[in-house]
């Protein structure tokens, strides 16, 4: 049988609209990456992790000073910090080292930073610093996301170090936090993006929760494309759900120190 020209069966098929949307590794739009954190691996640190979101990794460690700001002295109330950076080939092609004092580090930080104090109580632990290095060792979209996520079971585990020594008035945790990244892809409300999602996502958003459901952080923009309240709500659902898992997770991984405060009922 003869052929119609490759020109007329093109034509014919644009006509018949775009192809199905699809993800990475067959991904469906509301489904995340696989998620692990392993605590512990860095014996030096008071705590530490390493969290892996896809092929996103990152080496979450805390230290913990016996001082604080200067603007902070004789308040008796502590600061949880924290310092982020990419390893130079943790991308596709190598991040020169003094790249990482720039804005995107100076920013991402400041959030880590934000989003951990959000959910401390600091006058629970004396006027003492609590630092969190978070490192990329590998990129492949969400590594803010990541680091928050790793850096807070760190944290928590540099609590527990401080348990341990006698140092705190009371429990230091409010909640739990997570992240996720979601964003509209080919039109298409997706959650946990990865690098090659992110890049041509027409809307990218990062949401910070708490445990309980309430928000601490969002960071939404359109990227070369505006959006409605209707897909702002869908990507907000979909965090939502993504979040939960991510809280259980780290329950499930922490649930023995007698740390963490009760579970509260997240909203919907």
């Amino acid at each position: 049988m003869t052929r119609k020209p490759a020109a007329i069966r093109e034509r014919e098929a644009r006509a018949e609209g775009p192809a199905p949307f699809g993800r990475s590794a067959g991904r469906r739009p509301g489904e995340p990456r696989p998620l692990r954190i392993e605590r512990g691996v860095i014996p030096h640190a008071e705590g530490s992790a390493m969290i892996s979101t896809g092929r996103t990794r990152v080496l979450c460690t805390a230290t913990l000073e016996e001082r604080v700001p200067n603007w902070m002295r004789g308040q008796g109330r502590g600061w949880v910090t924290a310092e982020y950076g990419m390893l130079p080939r943790s991308t596709g092609e190598r991040t020169p080292r003094t790249s990482q004092t720039g804005g995107r580090a100076q920013e991402i930080q400041r959030l880590i930073g934000r989003s951990l104090r959000a959910i401390t109580d600091l006058g629970a632990f004396g006027e003492r610093t609590i630092l969190l290095d978070c490192d990329v060792i590998e990129a492949d979209g969400g590594t803010r996301t990541a680091a928050i996520n790793g850096a807070f079971v760190a944290l928590h585990d540099a609590f527990v170090a401080l348990s341990n020594r006698g140092h705190l008035a009371r429990g230091p945790l409010r909640d739990t936090v997570a992240a996720i990244s979601v964003g509209m892809v080919d039109g298409t409300p997706c959650l946990d993006l990865d690098y090659r999602e992110d890049s041509r996502a027409q809307v990218d958003m990062n949401v910070v929760m708490t445990g309980g459901g309430r928000f601490i952080e969002l960071q939404g923009t359109g990227e070369g494309a505006t959006f409605s309240d209707l897909e702002l709500r869908a990507l907000v659902r979909l965090a939502r759900r993504g979040i939960r898992r991510i809280v259980a997770h780290q329950r499930r991984l922490l649930g023995g120190s007698g740390l963490l405060p009760p579970a509260l009922a997240a909203k919907k």
